[in-house]
């Protein structure tokens, strides 16, 4: 599909089309985009469990016609008995990936929810109760729904790591094997969890009864995480970072997050002065500004309060133009395997509802199922992000109690020149400023419609789920006289599938000056354009 799909009054993009359809049910209801968000949020935590969770993190970027954006930070940190010495004595030199003791920061993501809510009862005149903006993720938990094409295939790829963690087979495995697409998932305490919350309000999660449940659970499956933990998170509002470009402000989340990268990326490659999408240059550029950034991303961003520079020093223009200067244009640098982040599943949905408000929003699980950890009378399943903490002290991410994890997730906004707001994302790990860039790129300065955007054939370099973790993954489908050029540059390519989700799951969708609003979705996902 390359037609992109246009609408008036509102639209929603998710990578699962129930979860959009939600959020379009509350637009249509006169919701707002936050409360649309909301609705398509607790949604896609339900349809879509392996990518999201209420036992997640998430970040939101929001904002109204004329107003700067703002982001809301819903990231927990590492509880208080989350030590260095705590995964010493158990004879482990990194924080494992799955199991219990990868259950290890506070899940943020209702958090979030109930910040935006705020912001929409303050400022954005919402009125729909808390019970109606959960209710298809409700009825979904409890009615059941069919599993999607991507649960399925994941389900199968990591039956064997996680078919003996707490709570893991009861959930997503029948007889011990893994449903094919279609088949349907329920998750009844979910449910109920989530009824819970309609009722006694989305605080109850951290600072009441269900709070409490989650606290016992999480200590019975052996969690080092405790009640003091979760009852004494919030999350934070903060300005995004900015960055001023020829063809627009793109704003992006503050660390720590990897935005600083995305932005990063967009800045080094406009002073490139490619012309043509899909080309060698195209290509080699944005992966050759994509080795500077993630340098510096590596290198510097952590949680804020531990960083010895401010993130924007790497984005002003003598920053800029000194690193696009030593960018080759010919060959490629040499790219370092260790400096990867990792894989992530994640889900990113934007919405833009009929006064022009604006929401581009990431949740996150991290790992495909986090840490594989089910708490069975809640329906939680539990994110993994404290996996990225690093148990060496000279190391950057160096574990501490109450510290933040470093987060692959990034939910960009961009205004143009001509009056129009884009809110845009994906999921993918190291994939995700890059896939970003391409879609911005394409889009932007290259003039491609938008689904053409998100439709169009990826490359990404760095870490994912699969294969090397140094090499240049593209998809298929890519001009081969552009990827034997890439090798011949000297990039170490290995050829994807056509359509593969290794490269994310993308949407996007911008609001034209005359209010006309046009959605593109990742036919690499299980999403739709929902509009009226």
């Amino acid at each position: 599909m390359l037609h992109t799909l246009m609408a008036d009054g509102g639209m929603v993009v998710a990578p699962h089309h129930l979860a959009a359809q939600a959020g379009l049910r509350v637009l249509r209801e006169g919701g707002n985009a936050i409360e649309a968000m909301v609705a398509t949020a607790a949604a896609c935590a339900v349809v879509y469990p392996h990518m999201n969770g209420l036992g997640g993190d998430a970040f939101w970027l929001v904002a109204r016609p004329g107003r700067a954006p703002l982001s809301i930070e819903a990231a927990g940190v590492a509880g208080k008995a989350v030590t260095v010495d705590l995964y010493r004595s158990q004879g482990l030199d990194r924080v494992p990936v799955r199991g219990p003791l990868a259950a290890n920061t506070v899940a943020g993501a209702v958090s979030g929810w109930a910040s935006a809510l705020e912001i929409s009862g303050q400022h954005w005149d919402g009125a729909l109760p808390l019970a109606r903006l959960l209710e298809d993720a409700i009825h979904y938990a409890e009615a059941g729904c069919p599993r999607a094409q991507s649960l399925a295939g994941t389900t199968a790829q990591v039956r064997d790591q996680l078919a003996d963690l707490p709570g893991f087979a009861d959930l997503f495995l029948e007889d011990g094997a893994a449903p094919a697409a279609g088949a349907s998932l329920r998750n009844a305490a979910l449910g109920e969890t989530l009824r819970r919350l309609a009722e006694r309000g989305l605080g109850d999660f951290y600072r009441g009864e269900v709070g409490r449940a989650i606290s016992a659970e999480l200590k019975a499956v052996g969690s080092p995480l405790v009640s003091d933990d979760l009852a004494s998170h919030r999350s934070v509002r903060r300005r995004p970072l900015v960055l001023k470009l020829d063809h627009g402000t793109v704003y992006n989340t503050q660390p720590p997050t990897q935005g600083l990268a995305s932005l990063m990326i967009l800045g080094l490659f406009e002073r490139l002065g490619v012309t043509e999408a899909g080309s060698f240059d195209h290509a080699h550029g944005l992966i050759e500004a994509a080795k500077v950034a993630f340098a510096v991303r590596d290198r510097h961003v952590t949680d804020p309060r531990y960083m010895a520079l401010h993130p924007t020093t790497y984005l002003s223009d003598t920053m800029l133009d000194q690193s696009a200067a030593r960018i080759d244009r010919r060959r490629a640098a040499p790219w370092p395997s260790a400096n990867g982040v990792g894989d992530g599943d994640t889900v990113w949905m934007g919405c833009i509802d009929n006064a022009g408000r604006s929401v581009s929003c990431i949740q996150s699980l991290y790992h495909e199922f986090g840490a594989g950890v089910v708490l069975g009378d809640t329906g939680i399943l539990w994110q993994n992000r404290g996996t990225s903490f690093q148990l060496d002290a000279a190391r950057p991410n160096v574990l501490k109690p109450g510290r933040r994890p470093f987060h692959t997730l990034n939910p960009p906004m961009a205004r143009l020149p001509d009056g129009a707001t884009m809110v845009y994302g994906t999921m993918g790990g190291d994939a995700q400023p890059q896939v970003q860039a391409q879609i911005f790129t394409r889009h932007v300065l290259f003039g491609q419609g938008l689904q053409e955007a998100v439709t169009a054939p990826r490359w990404m370099l760095g870490r994912t789920w699969v294969g090397r973790t140094d090499d240049v993954k593209v998809e298929s489908r890519l001009d081969p006289a552009v990827i034997s050029a890439l090798e011949a540059a000297g990039h170490t390519v290995t050829r994807l599938g056509p359509f593969d989700e290794v490269t994310g799951h993308a949407g996007a969708i911008v609001r034209r000056p005359d209010g006309v609003l046009e959605g593109a979705t990742d036919p690499r996902a299980d999403g739709v354009v929902a509009g009226y």
